[in-house]
């Protein structure tokens, strides 16, 4: 939600006065200090999402600003926006980009939602959940925007030795399928396939002495390697083969649509998105949601005819260019913004 949030200020920025809002010494607010987009940073410095401060706070900003149209990244805060917006003449935009579970119908979730003029998700997956999840007002309206991915130029480095790279990015939690993506190379491991699995991604703090703990144990643990947070995921795109994506459920994973970029062959579970991408026209492995067996025999398949695979991936970019393009997604805020 923060990395998209700066994303889109920088998307927005060159066309429109654009204010980003964020919280007082923040993720937001240390990424953007030192930017060279020349983005106005406020911020406020709040404890809690219902509270005096927060509320003052913005209406305050939007005052001294004279803001009309505010897309709001979040949820929490929405409560502490709707009263900072009374009497005030303000064009609401929220985004979605992260599936909701449970529904928020009650008579307070139907007050603050009811001056919301678009939900705006970026995939229909979402947008089916948002009509699940979200109350909408007299006159709210519903919108699909992809987001957009920056051009790619897939590597045109030989990727025919006999050793498999394979690669997951994202950060490191649970149901974000790292444990599945090793599991699944057993059958590279069982069948003497020479492969290496790289991960790429911070952990979830919880989550890491069991994720470390299981790692320790894999009996071909040295071709698991651990990289951590970095700036240059690019680099490990361009020399990697497969892209592993077992996730248990995403909103529409900018990590995956990477990969598909990029033209590596890649493989997701059947939930949430995916689906729906493979609808669109892209070429992938679907399999089985949380079927670590069809995941490990479909795997297998993919490392016995690669020369395919390479084949029948290396459309995804053109067709990658066309659905997620930056003057798309413009043309597509531009049309609900004042």
């Amino acid at each position: 939600m923060e990395i998209d949030s700066i994303k889109m200020a920088k998307k927005l920025n060159p066309y429109c006065k654009t204010i980003l809002i964020a919280k007082e010494n923040q993720f937001i607010a240390n990424e953007i200090k030192n930017n060279e987009d020349n983005i106005t940073l406020e911020t406020i410095n709040f404890t809690s999402s219902l509270g005096f401060a927060l509320i003052f706070g913005i209406r305050e900003l939007i005052k001294k600003h004279q803001i009309k149209n505010v897309i709001f990244f979040g949820a929490s805060e929405l409560k502490s926006m709707y009263f900072s917006f009374l009497g005030l003449d303000i064009n609401l935009i929220i985004r979605h980009g992260t599936t909701k579970s449970h529904p928020k119908k009650d008579w307070f979730h139907r007050l603050i939602y009811s001056k919301v003029n678009y939900h705006v998700a970026i995939c229909e997956h979402l947008a089916k959940n948002v009509k699940f999840i979200i109350p909408f007002g007299k006159h709210t309206q519903l919108k699909t925007i992809y987001s957009s991915l920056p051009e790619t130029k897939p590597s045109k480095c030989n990727k025919k030795s006999s050793k498999l790279y394979l690669l997951n990015t994202g950060r490191i939690a649970n149901a974000k399928g790292q444990k599945d993506a090793i599991l699944a190379c057993e059958t590279l491991f069982q069948n003497k396939i020479d492969f290496e699995l790289t991960l790429v991604g911070g952990f979830h703090q919880p989550y890491k002495e069991e994720f470390l703990s299981f790692l320790n144990e894999c009996k071909y643990r040295e071709k698991i390697n651990l990289i951590g947070h970095t700036n240059n995921v690019q680099h490990y795109l361009d020399i990697s083969d497969i892209f592993i994506f077992p996730s248990h459920g995403e909103g529409l994973s900018n990590s995956f649509l990477e990969a598909l970029a990029n033209n590596l062959i890649c493989i997701s579970y059947n939930n949430t998105s995916f689906p729906e991408l493979r609808d669109i026209g892209f070429y992938f492995k679907i399999v089985d949601n949380e079927n670590t067996d069809e995941l490990k025999k479909e795997l297998l398949k993919i490392s016995q005819s690669m020369e395919i695979e390479q084949k029948n991936s290396s459309q995804n970019n053109i067709l990658s260019k066309s659905i997620f393009s930056l003057e798309k997604e413009l043309k597509e805020y531009h049309r609900i913004l004042r």
